[in-house]
């Protein structure tokens, strides 16, 4: 395996890792973990559609990373070397 794969591998384990907890962090009908985050660091009606807004759009760049590494792995991996292990 080239280092450019190795390389790609830890990026793809790490966006995976941080698209899952920000995925969990979105609140699901007012409930949700960033909603006591949001209330614990703002008031409920200043800060929570900021918060929201850069979770989205973190969860979004996340997902974009963990996709694009997907499709340069599928691209550039070398055949046969899981089976030959």
């Amino acid at each position: 395996m080239s280092p450019m794969n190795i390389a790609l591998l830890i990026v793809m384990a790490i966006s995976a890792f941080f698209t899952i907890i920000l995925i969990l962090m979105h609140s699901g009908k007012g409930t949700g973990v960033s909603d006591m985050i949001a209330a614990s660091m703002y008031n409920a009606t200043a800060g929570s559609g900021i918060w929201e807004k850069n979770l989205d759009r973190l969860t979004v760049i996340f997902a974009a990373i963990f996709a694009i590494c997907i499709c340069v792995m599928a691209l550039t991996f070398p055949v046969g070397t899981i089976a030959g292990m």
